[in-house]
């Protein structure tokens, strides 16, 4: 059976208790633009990469955003689809290494730090979920997994509320990215 006490993204846009341009009001506005992008979009992958690119300035090209975001494409939903590592984490990892990974393949410190970083961001996820699986994220959400090749399992995906559940997946997963990018920078 469908858990409801799922962790939820809950981006609070409607208060001043927190100054202006703070930081918590930045998470939230990641959070609500992963949600946002992924609802609108789907593609789980290519939503948070892109909240966590806009709102971090992670690449100030156009040219190399738009082909980062291709490149995450085909991750959504657990990899082309497939149910395995939850495409909202792959994306939030993916921002991680757009800040700390390596530039080059002969920069093993810059490999080392992106893992390091990369870890924070995988165990955040995995404590907040109880795991890193498409498959089992959906069953904890929808009380089963859905086969997004089959029709009839993607039309029960949207009807058993799919277009709100998996964005709020996105929302938390851009949060925890969001987080461990800004905590990385102040250690830089």
């Amino acid at each position: 059976m469908c858990s409801n006490d799922y962790p939820k993204e809950t981006a609070r846009h409607n208060t001043r208790s927190e100054g202006i341009a703070s930081t918590e009001k930045m998470l939230d506005r990641i959070a609500k633009t992963a949600y946002n992008n992924d609802r609108t979009y789907e593609g789980c992958t290519r939503c948070v990469l892109a909240a966590l690119q806009e709102h971090l300035h992670l690449l100030h090209d156009d040219k190399a955003y738009r082909a980062v975001l291709k490149a995450s494409t085909a991750l959504a939903a657990g990899v082309a689809r497939r149910g395995e590592t939850c495409g909202a984490l792959t994306g939030a990892v993916m921002a991680v290494g757009l800040v700390a990974g390596a530039e080059r393949l002969d920069d093993a410190e810059g490999y080392v730090r992106a893992m390091k970083v990369a870890v924070e961001v995988f165990d955040r996820f995995k404590n907040n979920h109880g795991t890193v699986k498409c498959f089992e994220i959906q069953e904890k959400l929808f009380g089963r997994h859905y086969d997004f090749f089959n029709p009839e399992d993607a039309e029960a995906w949207r009807k058993d509320g799919g277009l709100d559940k998996c964005p709020s997946v996105c929302a938390v997963a851009a949060r925890i990215g969001a987080e461990v990018i800004l905590e990385f920078r102040k250690r830089k």
